[in-house]
Formats: C-alpha cells, structure tokens, sequence
C-alpha cells in the first residue's frame, strides 16, 4: 500500500465497530437467510464452487453459499461484523466459511481462482476512483468465465433530475421501512457515502474485462451480473 492509497478501514456512515450497532443492523436490515438462497439458485452456486463475499454484512448470503456446499471467504473491515456472522455461522453448523479482515481493496488472495465474487449493498462505500481499482481487482481474483454480482444504491434517474429523483427517495424509502432505517440514515447515505450513476460503473465493468448485465430495478437501486472474459 502507498501513502496515498485511500483508507477503506475508516467508517463512513454507521461506525460497524460497534458491536451493539452490528446487532441492531441486523435487526433493521430484515436479513432473510431464506432469500439469499434464491440469490444462490438465481447465480447457480453449487457444491465446490469458490466464492468471495465482500462485504457480508451479518453472513445471510455467505451463510446461503455455504449451505449450498460452496467454499466461502467472507471479506469485511468490520471485525464487530465478521464476529457476528462467525457465530452465526458456528450455530448452524457450517465449517466451509473462512472470515477475513480485510476489504475491497486490501484482500490478498491465496489459492485458486475464485468462481464467483458478491458484494450487496457495500460497494458504495469506495469512491469511484477506487471503485475501478477494486472492480480490477475482483477481474483478477476470479477465473474465465467467473461471476461478479454486484448489488447496490446506483443513480440511473439524470443528473438534471437529482434533487427531485433523491427526495422522492427518501420520501418513499423511509415511509416503506418505517422502524427499519430512518430518513435521517438515507440522508447521511447520500451525503456522507458514494453511491454514483448506473453508467459510470458499467464504464468502469466494461474497461476491467467484465462483460456486463445489468438491471436498474428502480432509479436508485440496480444489480450487475457480470462475467470475466
């Protein structure tokens, strides 16, 4: 690492250091084991696949993976996090998931070729310019013809539109969640983190190698099923 390099350890909105903030995450996140196993099915993860969640949160989806038989690397910079999920993990008897320190950025890789890289809802956490260092690297982690699903906030409305197309988000997201997440914390998510437009990172998709298919389910929520070349 350089000087310069930027510090993907420091917190930037919610401080997921604290332990007590980790277990109220995962009460307002709702987190369906459940409906990351349909996550599973859709990507076709199957026995000995390998496959490297960044960030996971409190583990549904690495959870998931692992009880489909996959090999699993859980990669996240919260060690509050990576505790929380282990445990979880341990309760349900599954031995296939190994939880890394690390993140974007900072993962070292050993082994073979990853077949599928995740990464739900945290990838705005880089600014873009390390958003295309990270995208680089998940190319050279995983093997031809490997994965990387990438779900996350991305702004697919015009940027002439930004004031209305935000507000209408926050008006209608906060009223949905209700004791979930406030409009306070979808402010700060807008303010305080880099969430960016749908094609800027196709853009940077593209130039790493990814062939890209992407869904914008709504003008601020989109997923990206990308294959390396």
């Amino acid at each position: 690492m350089h000087p310069w390099t930027y510090d993907e350890f420091k917190h930037i909105g919610v401080d997921f250091a604290d332990p007590q903030q980790v277990a109220r995450y995962d009460a307002r996140q709702r987190t369906s084991i459940e409906r990351q196993q349909q996550l599973v099915e859709r990507l076709r993860i199957t026995r000995d696949d390998l496959v490297i969640e960044f960030g996971p949160g409190t583990g549904a989806f690495s959870i998931a993976a692992a009880m489909a038989g996959a090999q699993v690397i859980a990669v996240d910079i919260s060690e509050s996090m990576l505790d929380y999920a282990s445990r979880k993990a341990a309760e349900m008897g599954l031995a296939t998931i190994e939880f890394v320190h690390s993140g974007f950025l900072a993962y070292q890789h050993q082994g073979q070729p990853a077949d599928f890289i995740v990464t739900q809802f945290a990838f705005h956490h880089l600014p873009d310019f390390w958003k295309a260092v990270a995208v680089r690297h998940f190319h050279d982690l995983l093997k031809p013809g490997g994965h990387f699903f990438l779900r996350d906030v991305v702004f697919s409305f015009d940027p002439s539109d930004y004031e209305a197309a935000i507000q209408q988000w926050i008006d209608e997201i906060a009223s949905e969640n209700g004791d979930s997440f406030s409009r306070a914390d979808f402010e700060m998510h807008v303010r305080d983190e880099y969430s960016t437009y749908g094609w800027i990172l196709e853009g940077m998709l593209q130039r790493a190698g990814f062939t890209v298919d992407a869904t914008y389910t709504t003008p601020t929520y989109a997923e990206y099923d990308c294959v390396r070349g």
